[in-house]
């Protein structure tokens, strides 16, 4: 079968043998918001090239369900499993340059409501999050997706039973390019003492704001260097949100990018919890479990 991860900025197209296991991967920066007039059909075709064929199973997750994708796919609401996942699976066909006829299927996002009643959603990160559900086991989990869009998912007994977003990826790419703080960032060049003491900043009393400002303050007294400043405010930013997400927790788990991963570990261990990395091919292997249930 094809497994395709599709999101705004990326495209990976992974071929899986009979048992689910990755025998090549393609890669691309063709991600939803690259591909012109619509053209979904002749994207996937360009990146698939001789492993599309009309009898193989094609199964996508990621913004390509989204209402700016090739079609919008429905959100499921929590709690969820793979059974429930599977049966809002939304398909979409075409027919290639050579009158073959394909159908591929979309996989749903997933929907929750937080204690206050706002509603919160996710689209692709459940695939990753089915991808790991016989490492995480029986019983309850919590389980960290770190990114432009954090989610922190609990999961018990197979099933997402809620979730929550945290922007800190977007708020640190926006403070650094487009605030006052960036001008004292000359590098992005990782700085560990400089993370590990924004980590800990964010234990201190005065909050985000409060503690955000500092960054530019502790520059101009002479604190931190320029060189450390980035890493300063990435240790708040995720201090933050490990402190918001996660203050009652001991031990998550982490799933996604490798370096985003060692960077969620790194302020873990800096506020004395436990994380678990997984490792990387979650949302293969998430497409895979949900190809399982296609007639």
């Amino acid at each position: 079968m094809l497994a395709i991860d599709w999101g705004t900025s990326s495209l990976r197209v992974y071929r899986l043998d009979a048992n689910g296991t990755v025998s090549d991967v393609r890669s691309s920066e063709d991600g939803i918001l690259s591909v012109k007039d619509a053209a979904f059909a002749a994207t996937l075709e360009h990146a698939a090239s001789e492993w599309l064929a009309s009898e193989t199973p094609i199964v996508m997750s990621g913004m390509i369900g989204s209402r700016q994708g090739w079609s919008e796919a429905a959100y499921v609401p929590c709690p969820a499993g793979l059974p429930e996942i599977a049966s809002a699976l939304s398909a979409v066909q075409w027919t290639s340059g050579d009158q073959q006829q394909h159908r591929a299927w979309i996989a749903p996002g997933l929907s929750c409501l937080d204690q206050a009643g706002v509603a919160d959603v996710m689209r692709g990160e459940e695939v990753q999050i089915l991808g790991i559900l016989e490492d995480l086991g029986k019983g309850e989990h919590v389980v960290c997706l770190p990114g432009t869009h954090s989610k922190w998912a609990r999961v018990q007994d197979d099933r997402i039973v809620s979730f929550r977003t945290h922007m800190t990826g977007e708020v640190f790419a926006v403070l650094k390019q487009h605030s006052i703080l960036g001008r004292t960032m000359p590098t992005d060049e990782f700085d560990e003492a400089g993370f590990v003491a924004g980590v800990s900043r964010a234990a201190d009393p005065g909050g985000l704001l409060h503690h955000l400002f500092g960054v530019r303050s502790q520059v101009l007294a002479g604190n931190i260097a320029e060189a450390q400043s980035a890493s300063y405010l990435s240790g708040i930013v995720i201090g933050h949100e490990l402190r918001a997400a996660a203050n009652e927790i001991e031990r998550f788990h982490l799933v996604g990018d490798a370096a985003l991963t060692a960077l969620y570990e790194l302020a873990a261990s800096t506020m004395s919890k436990t994380s678990v990395i997984h490792e990387s091919g979650a949302a293969p292997r998430g497409l895979f479990a949900l190809a399982q249930y296609l007639d």
